[in-house]
């Protein structure tokens, strides 16, 4: 079973509405897609070294949210790979911007999701990336804002399941206003170029 798949018609209902929202407010040309979206807001949640972490420790940066969890089997690893990759590649091309751009991993698994778990997790994809976790009731908040959906699949107190959730890289700006959607389905070139898009 693809965790995600099955929900990713829904991601794009509700990001789609968010586009319709944001169409409807007055823009010039070339502003952010998510302009005026109404996604984000303030968080506090635990990094992979146990640090209690605000949204306001990102102040001044651009943000590269991507949610999923450590267990999952296929796509988070493929996407967070994608990701990776992306910052590497425009490390390379255009440092300056690469500097700007903190990337984001957001556990919806919070119950297997520890600090030390997700702290070996994110080392494999990105040295920058930074893994963020909580208590249940945490992740389900931030979840929300975010508009972001999760759902733990299979028995009632069962050690192995999955969690549906839905699969988007989110940009959001250094005053922490939602840009893009970005398409990690292109491949790491679509990352780069997204991020030299719209990081100034």
């Amino acid at each position: 079973m693809n965790e995600t798949a099955s929900f990713r018609p829904l991601s794009l209902l509700l990001f789609g509405f968010a586009l319709l929202l944001a169409a409807c407010s007055p823009s010039g040309a070339g502003d952010p897609p998510l302009k005026g979206a109404s996604i984000g807001g303030p968080f506090t949640l635990t990094d992979q070294d146990g640090r209690r972490v605000s949204d306001t420790a990102f102040k001044g940066k651009y943000r590269l949210f991507y949610f999923g969890f450590t267990y999952c089997p296929d796509v988070c690893p493929v996407d967070l790979q994608v990701i990776g990759q992306g910052l590497r590649q425009i490390e390379k091309s255009d440092p300056d911007i690469a500097a700007k751009v903190q990337p984001i991993f957001i556990s919806v698994d919070p119950e297997r999701d520890t600090p030390a778990v997700i702290k070996q997790y994110v080392a494999a994809f990105h040295p920058r990336l930074i893994g963020l976790t909580g208590t249940p009731a945490e992740i389900k908040d931030v979840t929300k804002r975010f508009g972001v959906y999760s759902a733990k699949q299979g028995q009632e107190g069962a050690k192995d399941y999955l969690v549906d959730h839905s699969r988007i890289t989110l940009l959001f700006g250094p005053g922490g206003e939602p840009i893009a959607i970005v398409p990690h389905e292109k491949g790491a070139g679509g990352i780069a170029e997204e991020l030299k898009r719209w990081v100034k």
